[in-house]
């Protein structure tokens, strides 16, 4: 098995020289104008994929989802990105493959307008007479307090 990856892997420099020189042939300047634009939107994946990783990863902790599924994500946009620096058709559809592959994304069981997961759980422990709090989040600054209240309006004696 393994004499087989090694020979494969020897053989992938060969393909693509070999197809490179065929295309050259046939197309003349244009498969240089062609892996220049590819090279350029591997490089330009690969910078993307840097700036946003962070943002990926904090929204998915946000979001209480996996951050594994956000690296792994990212790991297979770099990849594509490098394999569309290196010169060659072969590997430029091997990236076209691994970007075209849709990431699961998970099912989001309420919608954007209702309240957080969190505020469910707390309501449920707490008494139905009780009054709950319908905001989770704590504030970012620590002396603005949020919560609900209720104007209780005293009668005047006619007297």
């Amino acid at each position: 098995m393994r004499i087989i990856i090694i020979l494969l892997l020897l053989a992938l420099p060969v393909a693509e020289i070999w197809i490179l020189v065929n295309l050259a042939h046939q197309y003349g300047w244009w498969v240089l104008l062609y892996l220049v634009v590819i090279g350029w939107l591997g490089l330009q994946l690969i910078r993307a994929e840097k700036v946003l990783f962070s943002g990926r990863m904090m929204q998915s902790v946000m979001q209480g989802g996996n951050p594994v599924k956000a690296m792994l994500g990212s790991a297979r946009n770099m990849i594509a990105g490098v394999l569309l620096l290196i010169p060659g058709v072969i590997t430029d559809l091997i990236a076209a493959g691994l970007l075209l592959i849709p990431l699961k994304q998970p099912k989001l069981a309420r919608s954007a307008n209702q309240e957080t997961y969190q505020e469910d759980v707390y309501e449920a422990q707490t008494p139905a007479k009780e009054p709950t709090f319908k905001h989770s989040r704590q504030a970012s600054n620590d002396e603005v307090i949020d919560a609900e209240f209720t104007e209780i309006k005293e009668e005047k004696d006619p007297k």
